[in-house]
């Protein structure tokens, strides 16, 4: 078992979704000796396409022989895996919807492909790895974390909500007994949650497994307070993340206002207090601004762990990023012309998203009104209640006829864009309609851009997550959190085994 302070790296590279944050990059950045993390956010659909295109290095294939349930791997195989591959101008086949109660298929599938994703990132090595969820996507969390449990996954991580509900879902799947998620639907008159059983799954009474750490990302640190304040709520740490990270953004608090730029404009509000984060006495990490080794320095003076970060990992060799795509963004940011902008529409979620601002892109109005409106992945899709008991299901970019006739409004589908598609894109997935039409890619990067910039100076053709985190942890970085740590101690911080 390792010593509690060889389970707190400095550096958590960010769980960027969907599959950003590759098996790849997470394995090289736990060899490294800090916190791999891959992304959860659909990769059930991201492990079929995969299997559909022919898996051909049969990584793959190697993580379902490793599944402890070979019946359940055979079944995704033998719905999934092409060994011709697919025909680029075909239609990927279609996973199953995300519901309150996923049907068996969808289960099996959910399982086995977190735990690839997170069996992968740790074949062959020892260090820590870890798997990044969104809150927003409440009727996956219970079967997904399940899988990578079964993977040995060392950390969760959890934004874009307030995942209460996440410490005590852990404790009950590392027993195999049987998860809940309260779901939030929109209009309900009564309260609804999704349940996952192991057991009903699995068929078979497995070991006790691995609980791994939870660390809840947020923004404010009053939410730090409410979620430590109690056993059942209480995370093992924090990521606290600045408006300027990359993905989804908390909105700014009050009311919400728009720069000349139709940007969200964010004030001192919106400025988490880092000493009364402290003052909780759970670990905590900095993110959102932190990409230079003076930063990380920063981030330790203010008694953090370390900081997590995304944009540098995000364009590393090992990023899960179409390569044509990866390297028109290291161009621009080497001759300064990149724009990152924070879209107060784009997101079906409802919350602000960093929108990298580069040609031949879904960041174009032109490209944007182009794309027949179309919700086919539903990730993002809200439950809503249609009379108690029955639930339907609707997201802010499907066609506006359909969403305004499930109860939604003109004004809610105004500039909504359909991330699960674009980011599927992203990463060389995305799908060919029947109608021909092929889905086009939408990048998010955080808007600081400074410490990608500089690696660009020393590293012009580009740089591994290994030589990132090399750059990072520069010998004065080491000795400050050598200060930090003993600061922590004397001050009574607690740490987790």
């Amino acid at each position: 078992m390792r010593s509690a302070s060889e389970t707190l790296p400095t550096i958590i590279q960010g769980g960027m979704g969907i599959a950003v944050s590759s098996w790849q990059l997470a394995r090289a950045v736990s060899q490294a000796g800090q916190l791999g993390v891959v992304s959860g956010t659909a990769i059930d659909a991201v492990f079929a396409r995969r299997l559909q295109n022919g898996d051909e290095t049969g990584d793959l294939r190697r993580a379902l022989d490793a599944f402890p349930l070979p019946a359940i791997a055979q079944r995704v195989k033998a719905k999934y895996f092409n060994p011709e591959g697919r025909d680029p101008h075909h239609q990927y086949a279609s996973v199953s919807k995300l519901t309150i109660s996923p049907n068996h298929e969808s289960l099996e599938l959910l399982v086995v492909s977190n735990f690839a994703e997170v069996w992968l990132a740790k074949e062959g090595h020892n260090g820590l790895v870890g798997i990044n969820y969104l809150e927003k996507i409440q009727m996956a969390t219970p079967a997904s974390a399940y899988g990578a449990m079964l993977a040995g996954v060392d950390y969760v991580l959890m934004g874009a909500g307030i995942p209460a509900e996440i410490p005590q879902l852990l404790n009950n799947l590392s027993l195999h007994h049987p998860a809940s998620l309260n779901i939030a639907v929109d209009g309900a008159t009564m309260a609804y949650k999704s349940t996952f059983h192991p057991k009903t799954l699995t068929g078979v009474d497995l070991p006790p497994l691995h609980r791994p750490q939870f660390l809840a990302i947020i923004s404010a640190h009053v939410l730090a307070t409410y979620l430590a304040k109690d056993d059942v709520t209480r995370p093992d740490g924090f990521v606290i993340e600045g408006f300027t990270a990359g993905g989804h953004n908390a909105p700014p608090r009050g009311t919400l206002t728009l720069d000349d730029d139709g940007q969200p404009v964010f004030g001192p509000r919106d400025q988490p207090d880092l000493e009364k984060v402290a003052k909780v006495g759970l670990p905590f990490w900095l993110a959102g601004g932190y990409s230079t080794p003076e930063h990380i320095e920063e981030a330790l003076i203010h008694g953090a762990m370390g900081v997590q970060i995304g944009t540098i990992f995000s364009l590393a060799h090992e990023t899960g990023v179409d390569q044509a795509l990866l390297q028109r963004m290291r161009q621009e940011i080497q001759s300064g012309t990149l724009v990152v902008r924070t879209d107060a529409l784009a997101s079906p979620t409802g919350f602000p998203f960093k929108v990298v601002t580069l040609s031949e892109t879904l960041s174009e109005p032109s490209m944007y009104e182009e794309r027949p409106r179309l919700c086919d992945l539903g990730y993002l899709r809200i439950p809503y209640e249609k009379v108690p008991g029955t639930l339907g299901y609707r997201c802010s970019a499907e066609p506006k006829h359909v969403f305004i006739k499930k109860g939604g409004t003109e004004e809610g589908a105004h500039g909504r864009k359909c991330l699960c598609n674009a980011l599927m894109a992203n990463i060389g997935l995305g799908n060919t309609r029947g109608d021909g039409y092929a889905e086009q890619p939408m990048l998010t990067l955080g808007s600081d851009l400074s410490g990608p910039s500089e690696m660009m100076k020393i590293f012009p053709h580009g740089w591994g997550a290994a030589e990132a985190v090399d750059y990072l942890l520069n010998v004065s970085n080491i000795s400050s959190k050598n200060s930090a740590k003993a600061s922590d101690s004397e001050s009574g911080i607690s740490q987790p085994a």
